[in-house]
């Protein structure tokens, strides 16, 4: 009989406390090879992540890295998740018990070899319709040792609006077809009733077609890693590691919260308004009680499900909670299913957090997800101290453009031309990046020159928006400016819900980030493009489509006033008009005014911070001319002095 050597029962038991005796008996191999194969997990994900990025035909695919790759263990282990791609987070975060969810329903004793079982449906897998489960068990010996799975965004699944972006759809009807649980592949041949509902319900079939091909290839790679790493190491050692990995996971949480004082906070959070108008307001609160190693987190006071769809399911919030609690605690390694061990979630149904079918419609759950990530940033920024970080762009700003081509085909133009591209807010390591997304999206900037190809845009201009990162001792991302030319007539698709109250708040002592919006600027009256500039004259023949807007000077403003975004009959343009996006921008972290001059200086010359931003929001004095001879700008010591000892 093999003995585990573990600690005294009344003594703290670590991982690494066992003896390699004992690390073999629990984990069915030495600690060498567990770290190898949980390495092996995370180039497995990639690697499948990979495979479809250079053979998706999508643009949300291809350029934005709208998926993400997990892998599971059998039904015995509870479906754990050891290892997830680096595609978007709130994608992998679902699988977690998306996967058990869709396999139980399905029956697993009704999956063979060679299987590709899909679902899409929201309420049963978490994120949006468009996002579409794949998932391939993986059999050795006649039995399921794990899953290989693969969730991606598809460019139409219906329904109202083509791409599926709209924050007006009011129920699951409007919202596009919804696939329970079945087969999309039998014995690795096609099942062809299946494709068949899907290609007779969507628009642009000759794109997701091949995009289904190419994923369905890459769940065949991912199970031929899993089985080459099962051949060589035996299938004892990768089980053994995916409950290693799993358990070191909840472990280190379970480490970082008992080093935080015990104690009882709050967050709360909102959105602007929901698809039907803004008469109604929606609210998140959260209270979180942390004692010991566990941390419970209360939604109770949340507002109802939406009118439309702006609200996200429970698998959703499930995971904003533990991308909150993985950036303040444990920012490194890989999201799995240990993490949620120590945390328990209070979240009563039917909240825009927590919506229920047919009227409680899901499609921009991302917002609802940044909500729950900046409230629980907030209420938790005094706790973790200096490890607090600033509030990034708080919307993921998507844009949608769709219209007809000339010869009578349609065209959409998803996430592509919109704010989608952003800043982070800053923390204790530095500035932040502008050239980001939001904190849970982690996908991949469109390339422009992929952006004029497949649609009648031109992008003229992608800059950074000076003196709107939030002032601290390091900056804030810059909120970001892009000026789209559309050459054909469109309707566009918002989803921006985050202007009301500041998204990109100051940690430590920093300052909030600039309130952004959205603009049209339409052609001449003989149709000629107008090419807008970003000085406040500019904004005065715009007309503006979202934001907090300043009726004098049409600019974002944040005592400015609202500017309800989902007018379907507003959001049209005709050919050579102009949308301009301009992103909220970051909030800083630390003290302003005890930020280093030089890096002052040096923002000055780079566009970040104006001459007066730099007198004003952190008491340097720049002279100079930073346009016509940025390197021959300097700091007057003595007057900078004189400012900051005054303030």
């Amino acid at each position: 009989m093999t003995v585990i050597t573990r600690p005294e029962p009344d003594t703290a038991f670590l991982i690494r406390d066992l003896d390699e005796k004992g690390f073999t008996a629990e984990y069915g191999c030495d600690r060498y090879t567990a770290t190898v194969l949980s390495n092996r997990f995370d180039y497995l994900v990639e690697h499948m992540s990979g495979r479809l990025l250079s053979g998706a035909f999508s643009p949300v695919l291809r350029d934005f890295y709208d998926l993400a790759c997990t892998i599971s263990g059998p039904p015995e282990m509870d479906y754990l998740v050891p290892a997830a791609s680096n595609g978007i987070v709130l994608m992998a975060g679902t699988a977690l018990d998306g996967v058990a969810n869709t396999v139980e329903e399905y029956g697993v004793e009704n999956l063979g070899p060679g299987d590709v079982l899909i679902s899409n449906d929201p309420y049963r897998t978490g994120n949006h319709n468009n996002d579409l489960n794949f998932i391939r068990p993986v059999f050795v010996d006649g039995r399921i040792v794990g899953f290989v799975n693969l969730n991606a965004h598809q460019l139409d699944m219906g329904g109202v609006v083509p791409g599926g972006f709209s924050a007006t759809k009011t129920n699951v009807y409007e919202n596009g077809l919804v696939i329970s649980p079945r087969l999309l592949i039998r014995g690795g041949q096609m099942v062809t009733e299946t494709w068949n509902l899907i290609f007779d319900n969507v628009r642009m079939a000759t794109i997701l077609y091949p995009d289904m091909m190419t994923i369905c290839s890459s769940l065949e790679l991912g199970e031929q890693l899993l089985r080459e790493s099962i051949d060589r190491y035996g299938l004892d050692a990768v089980h053994g590691t995916i409950r290693y990995v799993c358990d070191l996971g909840a472990e280190s949480m379970a480490a970082a919260l008992e080093s935080m004082p015990d104690g009882d906070w709050s967050g709360t959070e909102q959105i602007d308004c929901d698809g039907v108008d803004d008469t109604e307001q929606y609210s998140l609160e959260v209270a979180i009680r942390k004692r010991g190693p566990r941390i419970e987190l209360d939604f109770s006071g949340t507002s109802r499900q939406a009118r439309s769809s702006v609200n996200a399911t429970a698998w959703d919030t499930k995971t904003s909670v533990g991308i909150a609690l993985k950036y303040l605690f444990l920012p490194r390694g890989r999201f799995n299913s240990g993490l949620y061990h120590n945390v328990d979630i209070v979240l009563p149904e039917g909240t825009m957090l927590s919506a229920l079918p047919p009227d409680g419609c899901v499609f921009m759950y991302w917002e609802q997800g940044q909500i729950v990530l900046t409230a629980m940033l907030r209420a938790l920024a005094d706790a973790v101290g200096d490890a607090a970080i600033g509030g990034d762009s708080g919307s993921a700003d998507l844009h949608t453009a769709y219209g007809v081509h000339p010869d009578g085909t349609a065209w959409v133009s998803a996430l592509q031309c919109g704010g989608e591209v952003g800043p982070y807010g800053a923390n204790r390591f530095g500035d932040a990046d502008s050239q980001c997304m939001t904190y849970q999206a982690n996908g991949v900037a469109p390339a422009v020159e992929g952006i004029e190809k497949g649609t009648p845009a031109v992008v003229l201009r992608h800059e950074l928006q000076i003196d709107s990162g939030g002032p601290g001792y390091f900056r804030g991302g810059a909120g970001m400016i892009r000026d789209t030319l559309w050459t054909a007539d469109a309707q566009h698709s918002l989803t921006s819900l985050r202007y009301k109250q500041a998204a990109g708040f100051g940690a430590r002592g920093g300052k909030d980030g600039a309130r952004g919006g959205i603009w049209k600027f339409e052609p001449s009256q003989d149709g000629m493009v107008r090419t807008p500039g970003t000085e406040v004259p500019a904004y005065r023949v715009a007309t503006a489509w979202a934001g907090l807007i300043d009726p004098e000077t049409n600019t974002a403003d944040a005592a400015g006033e609202f500017v309800y975004p989902f007018c379907a009959e507003q959001n049209t343009s005709r050919a050579n008009s102009v949308i301009r996006y301009l992103t909220n921008a970051g909030g800083g972290w630390g003290d302003p005014l005890t930020r280093d001059p030089q890096k002052v200086l040096i923002d000055v010359r780079d566009g970040y911070v104006s001459i007066a931003g730099a007198a004003r929001d952190y008491g340097v004095v720049v002279i100079g001319d930073p346009d016509l001879d940025p390197e021959g700008i300097a700091i007057d010591v003595a007057a900078t002095e004189a400012m900051r000892s005054a303030t």
